[in-house]
């Protein structure tokens, strides 16, 4: 009995104790403090913040700009390059030019060796043109001597016949051998042709009933081409109406 009385007043002093331990904490009627910043000071903060950042990154890259030109213009294998690029592009067009001349040089040299192939006997031939007239003439006058004599039946009238025809040959001959070298004569008024006056030297106009005004009607003397280029002018007569 003794011993549970004792063990019931020590549970009540632990109980009492522990109650005085666990007493709630009594909290003031007043709000707790708290401290605020103004709004401006933190933009200003902030903006500043800000500004230096960018300002910061903005010299940064001028910095780096301008040490990098810097870098560019004091590179020297750089400018060896440019220079060597230079050279490279002058020494193609000087090869270029040369080229060209080259061959304008070979086309000239060409075209001259053909005009002294081609025009070679140009003395030659204007020499022997008039050997070839005088031939021309004694062939007219051989003809006009047979039309004046026709129907006699002479011997001389033979002669002259054969004579003829010798010169008639000789004429013949003598043409295809001129033309064989580029040689060759023309007369425009065998055919009516019109007046050229790149072929054609006008001696004398006249009416000609039936002709057209600038035709040429009569051929004082004939006209010669050596390889397509005048020799000599055909001296004509033109039409000339109006």
């Amino acid at each position: 009995m003794i011993q549970r009385s004792l063990l019931r007043q020590s549970r009540v002093a632990s109980s009492s104790i522990r109650a005085q331990y666990k007493a709630p904490i009594t909290r003031s009627h007043f709000p707790p403090v708290r401290i605020y910043q103004p709004l401006g000071a933190t933009a200003r903060r902030w903006q500043s913040t800000t500004t230096d950042s960018n300002g910061d990154a903005n010299s940064a890259a001028s910095t780096n700009g301008a040490s990098s030109e810097a870098a560019k213009e004091e590179d020297p294998i750089k400018k060896e390059l440019e220079a060597k690029n230079k050279e490279i592009i002058d020494i193609k067009d000087k090869y270029l030019r040369s080229v060209a001349d080259f061959r304008n040089l070979q086309d000239r040299t060409k075209r001259d060796i053909d005009n002294a192939r081609s025009f070679a006997i140009t003395r030659f031939a204007s020499d022997l043109i008039e050997s070839v007239d005088n031939l021309d003439r004694a062939l007219a006058t051989a003809q006009a001597t047979q039309l004046a004599e026709s129907g006699s039946g002479t011997d001389a009238n033979n002669d002259l016949e054969n004579l003829l025809e010798g010169l008639k040959m000789t004429e013949r001959i003598l043409m295809q051998t001129l033309k064989k070298h580029g040689l060759e004569r023309f007369d425009p008024s065998e055919k009516g042709e019109r007046f050229d006056p790149n072929l054609h030297e006008a001696t004398f106009q006249t009416r000609v009933e039936g002709k057209e005004d600038g035709s040429v009607f009569m051929t004082q003397q004939k006209g010669f081409l050596l390889n397509g280029r005048v020799i000599r002018a055909a001296k004509v007569g033109v039409v000339k109406n109006s």
